[in-house]
């Protein structure tokens, strides 16, 4: 946080206050710089952060025209902080040249690294999210390919090859969740809605009681979920508060009756829960 009561330096611009602007520059997709330097910034909620993701930063011309946005943010007051994953020392020498923060999210590793190795690290661009290991990637277009087709309880084809099988109330965070675990790891993850249709019973709906070992449940706060579902039918019965409520109560009782592990999702990112629920589930990494 900026302390108000320091002036700035003789001809420094002031400062936002508790405002910074962070960039997350790559010579590649960036999701690297971004993942990395986010969870150094959750560290610090008390800034507020003004976030620009940069990638393919892999020409001294394309560097030179980030550090031309660089030193506009720095002259609107925004104090940048820059974390990087260019890999390339003369476009990182170009970057330091901005006068701004840089936080070098590989150097120190690729250092240390070196040294345990004995050898130099490349500077090929792009390695870490390219295409690499074929079959991984292919695996992980075959779970995606998986996850589209059972969103939402569409297809009970092939569930008996699901890795987890994700159920809860609608809008608890199942799609984002199932996406997610595909994409990130190449699991394969149907979800089911769990509706006013598969109440009152004691076992899990027909369509997942079979594989109740693979079924994981979700849950979240009626506030929470009644402000979502809002988002997407105001003031409907769908939404309401009373009607949330019902369903989440429903669904926690048919988790705990049918031994089915659940967390709730109100205040967790996806990242978090698919890592609970590989835990929980002893999925592979």
């Amino acid at each position: 946080m900026i302390d108000p009561t320091i002036p700035p330096a003789p001809g420094a611009p002031a400062v936002a206050q508790g405002r910074r602007a962070a960039y997350f520059i790559s010579d590649s997709t960036g999701i690297t710089a971004e993942t990395l330097g986010s969870a150094l910034l959750a560290n610090f909620p008390a800034v507020d952060v003004v976030r620009h993701t940069i990638p393919f930063v892999d020409t001294a011309e394309g560097a030179s025209r980030v550090v031309e946005d660089i030193r506009a943010a720095a002259a609107a007051g925004l104090a940048p902080l820059l974390f990087t994953t260019v890999k390339n020392r003369r476009l990182r020498d170009i970057i330091a040249g901005s006068g701004a923060v840089v936080i070098d999210l590989l150097a120190g590793h690729l250092t240390e690294l070196e040294q345990a190795l004995g050898t130099t690290a490349s500077e090929q661009l792009g390695q870490y999210h390219g295409v690499g290991d074929m079959e991984r990637y292919l695996g992980r277009m075959r779970a995606v390919e998986y996850a589209i087709e059972h969103d939402d309880g569409q297809s009970s084809r092939a569930l008996d090859i699901a890795d987890v099988i994700i159920i809860a109330p609608s809008r608890c965070g199942k799609t984002p969740t199932t996406m997610y675990l595909a994409l990130q790891y190449g699991l394969l993850v149907a979800n089911y809605p769990l509706t006013d249709d598969d109440f009152p019973t004691e076992p899990l709906p027909r369509a997942v009681v079979a594989h109740r070992d693979r079924c994981f449940g979700l849950t979240t706060t009626p506030l929470r979920l009644s402000q979502v579902r809002h988002e997407r039918r105001p003031s409907s019965r769908y939404a309401s508060l009373e009607q949330c409520t019902l369903e989440l109560r429903r669904a926690e009782d048919l988790y705990r009756r049918n031994h089915v592990p659940f967390l709730n999702s109100a205040t967790k990112s996806v990242e978090e829960m698919s890592a609970v629920i590989m835990q929980t589930m002893k999925l592979r990494a």
